[in-house]
């Protein structure tokens, strides 16, 4: 099969897509910078704050991260920006004029998007994930003060038959109440371990100390009771796979994420609506650079009598109003209000249907 070459107006609209997406990008961060510095100036201004982790466990870190998060409004920015100049050069009306048809003229641009979307999608698979951990353990030691995080009826299936409860967990004691472990032999019950608290000790995985515990075993008519103060137990469960914040899953890899959802549904936690989001999220993200653009060059191709300014508003105001859909519909899936799939793809689906709109509109 032979592969077509890319003609010099390609090339052209290939390097001018991307050279402006990248110029948008250092633009704006720039901007989030001196606007970051100037919030935490205070913070960083104490000797306790090296300026080595400053430039290179925090900024090193934050500038990829926001980079990457708004990249769809980069995409739309410099699609705009770039196209309505060109309209506005009339260069546009002199390629459909030469013959070239409009679906030929996207060419170029979805290759550019393809390009930024594999990019993207990479970066924040793979790469932006250990930097984020980094960037958040910055935060919580010179930034944020430490946090107390709860957890409430946490109810869970540890394996085949054993399950655990615990009315409520806080973070900063590491301390669950009315902690229950019962196992049972099919539908019978065979034991059943209660404590008024259980610690978590941090420092050996697994290992948790009940306090005025009570086990009973059950073995037919017959009833073993036993009781005591405290107890060290090994029990295969961390805070960490009940406690899940937007923290924890921008520290983890696409591949990581896919196993702790599955993990907690399996023991049926309900918090791996938290895992799924973000999957959905990734992978919806990587669509929406091809849609955008298309919103992008079909909005901005026809010359404006008032130039591009109403272009670049109207532009950044869809662009805008993706990412504030997004977060919307992020906060029903969170609640309960939305599954978590439908929740990512449907500001997609919106543009889809604003983008076929437009490409009926495009000028011929």
């Amino acid at each position: 099969m032979k592969i077509k070459k890319l003609s010099r107006l390609d090339v052209y609209i290939i390097k001018q897509f991307l050279g402006t997406f990248i110029f948008a990008i250092l633009l704006i961060i720039s901007i989030s910078v001196v606007f970051d510095i100037n919030e935490k100036i205070v913070d960083f201004l104490d000797p306790k704050v090296p300026l080595k982790a400053i430039l290179f466990q925090y900024y090193l870190n934050f500038i990829p991260y926001y980079a990457n998060l708004f990249s769809p409004l980069f995409v739309f920015i410099a699609v705009i920006f770039f196209t309505s100049k060109l309209a506005d050069h009339s260069e546009i009306i002199a390629m459909l004029s030469s013959g070239m048809s409009f679906k030929r003229l996207l060419k170029p641009y979805m290759i550019s998007a393809s390009i930024i979307a594999v990019v993207s999608f990479l970066m924040g698979s793979f790469i932006i994930p250990p930097g984020n951990a980094q960037r958040i353990k910055f935060e919580d030691e010179y930034i944020n003060d430490r946090k107390d995080i709860y957890a409430e009826s946490v109810q869970m299936e540890l394996s085949k038959g054993v399950f655990i409860f615990i009315g409520s967990y806080s973070s900063a004691t590491n301390t669950g109440y009315q902690f229950s472990l019962e196992k049972f032999d099919k539908r019978e019950l065979k034991s059943r371990l209660i404590a008024e608290r259980a610690v978590y000790n941090p420092d050996s995985a697994n290992l948790w100390t009940l306090y005025n515990f009570r086990l009973r075993r059950f073995d037919g008519l017959y009833e073993k009771d036993s009781v005591g103060y405290s107890m060290d137990t090994l029990i295969r469960l961390q805070p960490v796979e009940f406690l899940a914040s937007n923290k924890d899953v921008e520290i983890m890899t696409t591949p990581a994420l896919i196993r702790q959802q599955r993990i907690q549904e399996n023991r049926g936690m309900s918090n791996a609506k938290v895992y799924e989001i973000e999957v959905q999220k990734r992978y919806a993200s990587f669509f929406s650079a091809f849609i955008l653009t298309l919103i992008g060059v079909t909005l901005s191709s026809r010359k404006m009598k008032n130039g591009m300014g109403l272009n670049i508003a109207i532009g950044l105001g869809l662009s805008f109003g993706y990412i504030l859909f997004t977060t919307i519909t992020s906060t029903f899936a969170v609640s309960g209000s939305m599954p978590p799939w439908l929740a990512a793809w449907l500001p997609n689906m919106i543009y889809v249907l604003i983008a076929i709109r437009l490409y009926q509109k495009a000028p011929r």
